[in-house]
């Protein structure tokens, strides 16, 4: 596989499959390392036809680094609302504050320096090195690691620390010195059109260069851990044509949700006006059922709630469980 004559091979015939397979995607159409940035940011543990819109929108909100950097964290995450995870967008927002300050607005071409970013590891300064600079560097995210565990024959947890290195090593001995970022994505659309969770192997243009005896069953996987179930039990309060919000301290830092009910309130609540509204959110390890109750609110926290008028709610940030259960009852 390593000898120059197989990899050479092996490149060609990928590269004319990708001549005709490739995934037509908006940030595959620029080199600037800020779009290029923020699609990385968005794609982490979002799937990629979620992300198109987002991606246009806020390119269209935040053109470069310097609109991002003098935005509010308001604007920001109101933003990115429905992607999830809104770390990403506070690290974002970080970087580009960062960018600005340390760099003169210009971003880095050193890999160590991207890694200095808020919320850049090593797959996503690498991506912006190929995307952005065309650097002969490796990328390893879930879609290239399926196909070098399935190329390679990798037998190893995929997200073990020998796992993960056996991949990047892999990948490393396939990169070409020049026209690196065609081949990454070559190799990520590999991944995502064919050598799939359920391969389509009759079809891949590369299956004599495949080790794997039974592609089906790699990549391997540590388990799982048990998944938690969660209960979050929440206040409805509304006067008039407002309804109450809290800015949340916690996993939705900095966003507006239903107030959180305490012990004794949830028990008055429950026991005067009942149960208005049900859901379930899932995360990765858990899965949360959102429960909400009709409140009162004769007293307010003024540090952390305010009350909204109905109508000025597209305007702030609210994680989409929360959004979804006040549009359901206010309905």
């Amino acid at each position: 596989m390593f000898s120059p004559k197989n990899l050479r091979a092996f490149r060609r015939l990928l590269l004319r499959w990708y001549r005709h397979h490739e995934r037509d995607l908006p940030w595959r159409k620029t080199r600037k390392p800020y779009a290029i940035l923020v699609s990385e940011f968005m794609l982490q543990q979002t799937q990629v036809a979620a992300v198109v819109p987002y991606y246009n929108d806020w390119l269209r909100r935040f053109p470069d680094f310097a609109a991002l950097a003098h935005a509010s964290e308001n604007e920001v995450l109101h933003a990115w609302q429905g992607l999830g995870y809104y770390a990403r967008a506070r690290n974002l927002r970080a970087s580009a504050k960062l960018i600005q300050d340390r760099h003169g607005g210009i971003f880095p071409r050193q890999l160590d320096a991207m890694r200095e970013l808020p919320g850049v590891g090593r797959y996503t300064a690498n991506a912006i090195a190929t995307f952005a600079f065309d650097q002969p560097v490796p990328i390893v995210e879930a879609n290239t690691a399926r196909v070098l565990a399935r190329l390679f024959n990798i037998n190893a947890p995929i997200d073990s620390a020998t796992g993960r290195e056996r991949l990047w090593s892999s990948a490393a001995r396939l990169i070409p010195k020049r026209a690196a970022g065609v081949f990454n994505s070559a190799l990520m659309d590999l991944g995502a059109l064919v050598c799939r969770p359920q391969p389509r192997c009759a079809i891949c243009p590369v299956k004599t260069f495949c080790r794997a005896t039974n592609p089906e069953t790699l990549p391997v996987k540590k388990p799982r851990t048990r998944t938690q179930h969660l209960i979050e039990t929440h206040a409805f309060a509304r006067k008039r044509k407002q309804i109450l919000l809290e800015r949340s301290s916690g996993r939705w830092r900095g966003m507006w949700i239903l107030p959180p009910l305490k012990l004794d309130c949830f028990k008055q609540s429950r026991s005067s006006r009942g149960l208005i509204h049900t859901s379930i959110f899932p995360f990765t390890n858990h899965h949360v059922t959102l429960r909400v109750f009709a409140h009162r609110a004769r007293k307010i926290d003024n540090r952390r709630q305010r009350w909204f008028e109905i109508g000025a709610l597209d305007s702030i940030p609210i994680p989409s469980p929360h959004r979804r259960a006040i549009s359901s009852l206010l309905q």
